[in-house]
């Protein structure tokens, strides 16, 4: 049986030791941090058809069923020229099936049944998932694993107190996998690359009630100052996503809860009005960076560990979980005796990159386009939503993009 090591326990590590298990691995998943640490943090994630479908095949989709809050429209408005476009299920076309590498058909999430609460996944662009509940439902599946070891609350990897067992495991050790986050232990252990730029903009996130917002509808605007997403929480409650330059949000974080609504108020349409808190709003920078290259040896990094990108679009998480999905294919062939354990990094690094570099690509150029207030890319702004709403493909094309990822040979 081949081994792994999971390094970090967040959402992306925990589902890449779960798909490791799945395929046949024995797995040791790791993480400096306690559980109630890691059951803690207070946002939401916004989840793409291709991280659906993931959950589908790891057995997931339909306990975390009740927890998902599906939208079925995504308003993209570029407040700097009054464009708007709407996206709605009917761009998202018909997708065929693709044969799964283990033998059965892959549960593609637009045409798979829909799970308890999802409101129909063929009728949805997209889904939102607390922390809380998402990680409280992995770790259980975790823990009743009998071939995934959890060992959290552990100092990091080549501690004193850590190397004796750390050895003994390594012996028979087939991969390890770094999902430990931006600043990775994993990958400066290993010397990888870190190719960075830093954007001139943070980001903040906070939960609120909005009056005059419909509970099935997302919103993506694009300001000036920065993209801010609105995204629905179930009711009348929604996560915000409000990227602006660090000294602005660290005013914004300094206010008190009216005078926040306040300026939230007017940088939401007049339509959506904020009428309280629900947590406290936190600030942290954004970046866009690239681990060069994204394996080597036995170590292969996913997630925050391998790359970061601005969060327009949604796009970080979804990336990640694309880089689970890679790897248990490849995973897969090796239990089944197709891939040499030798060459699973390699087969990696080549399969993952057209996609890692064009979602960083594409999130980039659009902040660049938009987040700006140059007159003269007003003209190229207003021709780009023009296009959108005046060509059905277009649409169908950009929202693939969005859901499926700009490069999907990234993901066979």
């Amino acid at each position: 049986m081949s081994r792994a090591r999971v390094h970090g326990a967040g959402p992306t590590g925990c589902l890449a030791a779960l798909a490791l298990a799945q395929v046949g691995w024995e797995v040791q998943l790791d993480d400096p941090l306690e559980l109630p640490v890691l059951l803690r943090r207070q946002r939401a994630y916004a989840l793409t058809h291709s991280s659906k479908g993931l959950l589908d095949r790891l057995g997931l989709g339909q306990a975390l069923g009740p927890q998902l809050v599906p939208f079925s429209s995504l308003e993209l408005m570029d407040q700097g020229t009054g464009r708007q476009c709407h996206f709605s299920s009917a761009d998202l076309g018909q997708r065929r099936r693709r044969p799964w590498p283990f033998g059965a058909e892959e549960p593609l999430a637009a045409l798979g049944a829909a799970g308890p609460g999802s409101g129909g996944e063929g009728e949805a662009v997209g889904w939102i998932v607390q922390h809380g509940p998402l990680m409280e439902l992995l770790l259980l599946q975790l823990q009743a694993n009998p071939q995934v070891t959890l060992h959290l609350g552990r100092p990091a990897p080549g501690a004193p107190a850590t190397l004796a067992a750390d050895q003994a495991w390594d012996q028979a050790l087939d991969l390890v996998v770094g999902a430990d986050g931006s600043q990775s232990a994993s990958r400066q252990a290993a010397g990888l690359g870190w190719l960075e730029h830093t954007y001139g903009q943070a980001c903040l996130t906070v939960q609120v009630r909005l009056r005059g917002a419909r509970p099935d509808q997302a919103w993506e605007l694009l300001r000036p100052e920065g993209p801010f997403a609105v995204l629905p929480l179930g009711g009348d409650a929604f996560q915000l996503v409000w990227s602006a330059s660090a000294r602005r949000l660290r005013q914004l974080e300094s206010l008190d809860g009216a005078a926040f609504l306040d300026q939230l108020a007017g940088a939401l349409p007049d339509q959506l009005q904020p009428e309280a808190l629900l947590d406290q709003p936190r600030a942290y920078p954004v970046a866009l960076a690239l681990a060069w290259p994204v394996a080597k040896g036995q170590l292969v990094l996913v997630g925050d560990s391998a790359h970061r990108c601005h969060p327009v679009g949604g796009q970080g998480l979804n990336l990640g979980w694309r880089d689970v999905a890679c790897l248990q294919q490849l995973a897969g062939r090796v239990t089944a005796g197709r891939l040499n354990p030798s060459q699973l990094a390699g087969a990696y690094r080549w399969r993952r990159w057209p996609d890692l570099v064009a979602t960083l690509l594409a999130t980039h150029l659009l902040v660049g386009l938009f987040s700006n207030r140059s007159r003269l890319l007003l003209p190229l702004r207003r021709l780009a939503l023009d296009l959108l709403n005046g060509a059905p493909l277009l649409r169908r094309l950009s929202l693939a993009a969005m859901t499926q990822g700009p490069c999907r040979l990234g993901q066979r």
